[in-house]
Parts: C-alpha cells; sequence; structure tokens
C-alpha cells in the first residue's frame, strides 16, 4: 500500500517536484530566450544607426541679392555625440547579451555567485540602454522639430531617411531595454518564490 502512495506520481516522484521542475525549466528557457532576444535587438539597433548616412543637395543663401547656391551635405550617426553613445551603448549590450547568454547556459546548476552578478549586469545594461535612448531621443526631437528659442532649424524635413533609420534604432534600443528589463522582473519574481 506504502508503494502505492508513493508511486502515485510519474515514475515514484511525486507530481509537486515534477511542476517544481517543470516551472524551472521554462522559467530557465525563458531567460535565454530573453537573452538572445536582447542580443539581435542590440544589435540590430547599433547597425541600423551605426550604417546610417545621408547627403543632400542643400540650398544656402549667402547674399540675400543673389540667388541661392546648392552645396551637399552629409548627415551621419557620428557627428553627434548623443548617437554615438546610443551606438557604443547597444554594441556593449549585443556583447553582454552574449556573454550572458553562454554563462546563463553554463550555470545549469544555478550557482548564487554568477546568477546574482548576472541580473546586477542586467540592471546595468537598463540603466544604461535607458540614459542612451533618452539623449539620442532628446536630439532626434530637436531635429524632427527645432527649437526656435535658439533659432535650431528643423533637419528631418532635409534628411528624411536618416531620421526614419533613426528611429528605427531607437525602437530597437528601446525593445532590448525591455528584454533586459524583463530579465531583471523575472529574476526578482525567481527570488520571491524561492523565499
Amino acid at each position: 500500500m506504502d508503494s502505492e502512495v508513493k508511486g502515485s506520481g510519474y515514475g515514484g516522484i511525486e507530481s509537486g517536484s515534477r511542476t517544481a521542475v517543470a516551472n524551472k525549466r521554462s522559467m530557465r528557457g525563458c531567460d535565454v530566450v530573453l537573452r538572445f532576444l536582447a542580443l539581435a535587438l542590440s544589435l540590430a539597433a547599433a547597425v541600423v544607426l551605426g550604417v546610417n548616412k545621408e547627403t543632400k543637395m542643400v540650398s544656402v543663401t549667402l547674399v540675400p541679392t543673389l540667388p541661392p547656391i546648392s552645396i551637399p551635405a552629409t548627415a551621419k550617426w557620428h557627428y553627434l555625440s548623443a548617437f554615438t553613445y546610443l551606438v557604443v551603448v547597444n554594441s556593449i549590450a549585443c556583447g553582454y547579451a552574449a556573454i550572458s547568454l553562454v554563462l546563463t547556459l553554463a550555470n545549469r546548476d544555478g550557482k548564487r555567485v554568477i546568477t546574482t552578478l548576472i541580473v546586477l549586469f542586467d540592471l546595468v545594461m537598463v540603466a544604461l540602454l535607458f540614459s542612451a535612448i533618452g539623449a539620442a531621443g532628446a536630439i532626434g526631437l530637436m531635429g524632427y522639430h527645432g527649437n526656435s528659442h535658439v533659432q535650431w532649424k528643423k533637419v528631418c524635413n532635409v534628411f528624411d531617411k536618416f531620421c526614419g533609420q533613426t528611429g528605427a534604432s531607437l525602437g530597437l534600443a528601446a525593445a532590448a531595454a525591455a528584454a533586459f528589463f524583463l530579465l531583471v522582473v523575472l529574476a526578482t519574481y525567481n527570488l520571491h518564490k524561492r523565499h
């Protein structure tokens, strides 16, 4: 009779521990998917902005009595430090995502020190990405709307492709930041569930 009660689960294991193992595997699978997603999104954001360049002919009036002169003007991502910061931070986040993905896959037994370091650096990536998105977004808005108070004219009406790619890079970076944020939330949920 005792053997029947012990054997009520699958293969002599109680169903509660089976559920715990299944939940641990699904959480680990979710962690790996989010890390891969963060890697892909931050890489895409860095590449989209890193190859961003547009040249247009712009009319410039030197003397009001003479006709305007057309000169070539080029917009590149590295002309503005906020865009450089966004590319560098996305590159760092991509490299970190690759390293953390390898560490997560190698840390099958769930060593606390490695897990804690990974969560800490996930949080650092969230902060870095949000700060870079904020800086580049502010400059992007200046380019889109201009600023009449300091007589900065909008440039997105001239460099529309450049501004579009910059916006796409900002969106990808925001999605990468969200993936890292979800990793922190997942780790917090796992920690809360253990206690």
